[in-house]
């Protein structure tokens, strides 16, 4: 699984260099030693050993400074004379190709999403039909602590602590994060046929102690069932898309300001065996659909978080080799390739040192 998506990533940036008439070299499937190639063309298409990724090798590409897509193994000298390097393209063509690889990831996670609800949602036990989970309270006592707070049925939920609800994804994650279990709320409520904005300064809710010393927040509210339509599926698909995207970067965020520990990091070590868990499980499941959900659901979240982290402005990423042609693009000079190639092979040597430590995390972990 992390090997296809690593390969549609590598085929954003094929693709794209081909309609920006770039010439490719090749086009690899896997790492490591090579065990099949073929096409008798300008680009040959190779099959290698390691299923971890792939590459796409442009002509011209070493020549403008390296980066994440790949090497190439033509000489800068050599590429510089060739209208078709990639390094001798306009700027906005460059972009195409370089964001092209996380557009890739982005498009892979919303065809898996049309598949899960459109395929994997379970449905009604009583009707027989499909619903999805809205973000409008439908059911809240007059009893409930929420309710006591502020909270009232038929409210829209558009933020929680500040943060944009976009799925009942989003207010799972976001009620699970908190301290004490109050948080400030902004919904959309309809008052005497008036929609207006409310702000809920401390709606709260009930926590059950668990042994471990934390807590078990109590939902004391449902919300509204979306029928399953056509429309209904693509905004489904869409908003959760754009859920899984935002818990990424927060959970980045998150790492950066020290709330996650480095050993709360998963590599390709760790990555597999979650995959090989949930496809475990799957295999189990009595419904298939609930395996096929899980499954879906893991690789959405895995395609998306490798099209947001190469988007990163850090060197030897496809968001460090954007930031050089944004640079480029502004000034109207190249940075030298010599400097460019620099800055890339250091990020790259802290990319690897990276992954060398989540590694070694990663495998303690597993005989912990």
């Amino acid at each position: 699984m992390f090997g296809i998506i690593v390969v549609i990533h590598e085929w954003g940036h094929f693709i794209v260099a081909k309609l920006m008439d770039v010439q490719v070299n090749e086009f690899s499937m896997g790492m490591g030693p090579k065990l099949l190639q073929w096409g008798k063309k300008e680009t040959k298409y190779t099959l290698r050993l390691f299923p971890i990724g792939g590459y796409c090798a442009m002509e011209g590409e070493d020549a403008a400074g390296g980066g994440e897509i790949s090497v190439s193994e033509v000489p800068a000298e050599q590429a510089a004379d060739n209208p078709r390097a990639f390094n001798n393209k306009k700027v906005w063509r460059r972009t195409l190709i370089v964001v092209a690889g996380a557009t890739m990831n982005l498009i892979l996670g919303f065809v898996l999403l049309l598949g899960y609800f459109g395929i994997c949602t379970m449905p009604d036990d009583t009707t027989g039909k499909v619903y999805y989970a809205g973000t409008t309270i439908a059911d809240l006592p007059e009893t409930a602590l929420s309710y006591q707070s502020g909270l009232r049925e038929g409210d829209a939920l558009l933020k929680i602590d500040g943060k944009r609800v976009f799925t009942v994804m989003d207010i799972q994650s976001l009620l699970q994060d908190s301290d004490d279990g109050t948080f400030e709320m902004v919904v959309r409520r309809v008052t005497d046929g008036k929609v207006e904005k409310v702000t809920l300064p401390a709606v709260s809710f009930q926590r059950d102690p668990l042994a471990d010393g934390g807590y078990r927040l109590i939902y004391d509210f449902k919300v509204n069932a979306i029928p399953q339509t056509i429309g209904s599926t693509l905004s489904q698909s869409i908003k959760t898309e754009c859920s899984v995207a935002v818990m990424v970067w927060r959970s980045l965020g998150n790492l950066l300001t020290g709330r996650y520990g480095l050993n709360e990091l998963s590599g390709p070590v760790g990555t597999v065996d979650i995959i090989g868990d949930v496809v475990a499980d799957a295999v189990e499941q009595q419904h298939w659909q609930d395996g096929l959900a899980n499954v879906l659901m893991l690789i959405v979240l895995l395609t998306v978080n490798v099209g947001i982290f190469n988007l990163l402005p850090f060197p030897a990423l496809d968001g460090g080799r954007l930031l050089f042609l944004i640079w480029e693009g502004i000034t109207r000079k190249p940075v030298p390739p010599k400097y460019e190639g620099w800055v890339h092979a250091v990020g790259m040597g802290l990319l690897l040192l990276l992954i060398v430590i989540v590694t070694f995390s990663d495998v303690f972990k597993l005989f912990a």
